[in-house]
C-alpha cells in the first residue's frame, strides 16, 4: 500500500493495511499542524530505541508481532514494563524514557501518532541508523508550519 504524506490536508487510509506491510524502520504517514501518523516495522530482537521526548506524547499500536515495552522516569530507571502484541496500545507521556523491543519471531509493525509533530514530513528512513543520522544532520525535524512547544529541551537518546 502505498502511503502519500500530504501534510496539513484532509486524508484517509487503511492504517491496519499500511501498518503490517510496511516494512521500512520509520515512514511518516501524515503530517499536520499539531500531530503526527508514522508506521514502522522493528526487526527481530531489535528495539525502537531508548529515547525521551520532553515536550511530545505519543500514542503507539502494535498491528504485527510481540514484544517488552519499558518506561521510566530515567534511562536507568526504567520501572515501567508490560508484555505486548498485536492489538496492544502504549501510551508514552512527554517526558518519559522508553523503549519497545521485539521480543518475538516476526517483525514487530507499530503506528505511531506523535503530538506535537516531531519529523520531517514524508520521510522514510529505512533503518534504525538511517533515522539516528538523519537527526543527527537535522535532516529529520517537523516543518516550520507545525505548532512546536517552546522550551526548546532536545529530544534525547540512550
Amino acid at each position: 500500500m502505498k502511503i502519500t504524506d500530504n501534510g496539513p490536508k484532509p486524508n484517509a487510509f487503511d492504517i491496519e493495511t499500511a501498518t503490517t506491510e510496511n516494512t521500512t524502520y520509520r515512514t511518516v504517514a501524515w503530517t499536520g499542524k499539531y500531530l503526527q501518523v508514522t508506521l514502522m516495522s522493528i526487526p527481530v530482537g531489535e528495539s525502537i530505541g531508548l529515547e525521551t521526548h520532553p515536550e511530545t506524547d505519543q500514542f503507539l499500536r502494535l498491528d504485527a508481532g510481540q514484544g517488552r515495552c519499558v518506561m521510566g522516569p530515567s534511562k536507568d530507571n526504567l520501572d515501567f514494563e508490560q508484555e505486548v502484541s498485536d492489538g496492544w496500545s502504549i501510551q508514552v507521556p512527554a517526558g518519559m524514557w522508553h523503549d519497545v523491543i521485539n521480543t518475538g519471531d516476526e517483525p514487530m509493525q507499530v503506528y505511531a501518532v506523535y503530538a506535537p509533530t516531531h519529523h520531517a514530513q514524508g520521510i522514510v528512513q529505512q533503518t534504525f541508523e538511517d533515522a539516528e543520522r538523519d537527526e543527527d544532520s537535522g535532516a529529520d525535524g517537523p516543518p516550520e508550519w507545525t505548532v512546536q512547544p517552546g522550551t526548546g529541551k532536545p529530544d534525547e537518546t540512550a
